[in-house]
């Protein structure tokens, strides 16, 4: 399994990159697997001129290719103006619009205040929904009182084990997890459901439930 993190702290060191890291290191363990890093402040040049002139420099370039190769991504981004940073969004525009289709991808992000927490709710979870990625339900945002508080550690360690259970192959899964496919099972309208198709569930077309209570 390949891990690639998304990092889009400004400074050095940052409470962006340690979110990151705690979110990496939360995914338990496996004997394949791999983690990446893409730290987007060594990338901010590069970054702009990719959109000035439609070529990726070659770090800039490698760091598209892991992130469209990975089987989980984590993405993390400190707050600005009530939204995700510029460097973040200026990333991601550059994806290939098919890049991330079906991806499992944990959220993050870390703000001064807890004013903030709504982030990943209100604008990152709609920018990867617009890419089609798989976006893991639970987010985690870290405001500066939050670190070191166990109720950020709980967050973590959840969102973790989503990453894990949703990014591993199927026949990988740890016994206690569960028989869940790697991409959750979906209704007809593409939201993710609390149904295994390994139970032997089968959808019933309303027209045929209709027809069933016309008959009755």
């Amino acid at each position: 399994m390949k891990l690639v993190v998304v990092s889009a702290g400004l400074s050095s060191p940052s409470s962006t990159r340690l979110l990151a890291d705690r979110l990496a290191a939360a995914v338990p363990a496996r004997a394949d697997a791999r983690t990446e890093v893409v730290e987007l402040r060594d990338l901010a040049m590069e970054i702009a001129q990719h959109l000035v002139t439609g070529f990726p420099p070659a770090r800039l370039a490698a760091a598209l290719d892991a992130v469209a190769a990975a089987d989980g991504l984590i993405a993390v981004t400190p707050v600005f103006a009530a939204s995700y940073s510029g460097l973040f969004k200026s990333f991601f525009d550059l994806i290939d619009k098919d890049a991330l289709t079906g991806k499992p991808v944990l959220l993050g992000a870390t703000g001064g205040t807890a004013r903030h927490s709504l982030v990943t709710e209100h604008a990152m979870r709609p920018l990867f929904t617009h890419l089609r990625a798989l976006v893991l339900p639970t987010a985690v945002y870290a405001a500066s009182e939050d670190w070191g508080q166990e109720g950020l550690e709980r967050r973590i360690a959840r969102a973790g084990a989503e990453l894990a259970r949703f990014a591993a192959p199927a026949a990988a899964v740890a016994p206690d997890v569960g028989t869940a496919a790697a991409i959750a099972p979906r209704s007809l309208t593409g939201a993710i459901t609390s149904v295994d198709p390994a139970d032997g569930f089968t959808v019933v077309p309303f027209e045929q439930r209709l027809a069933a209570l016309r008959a009755g």
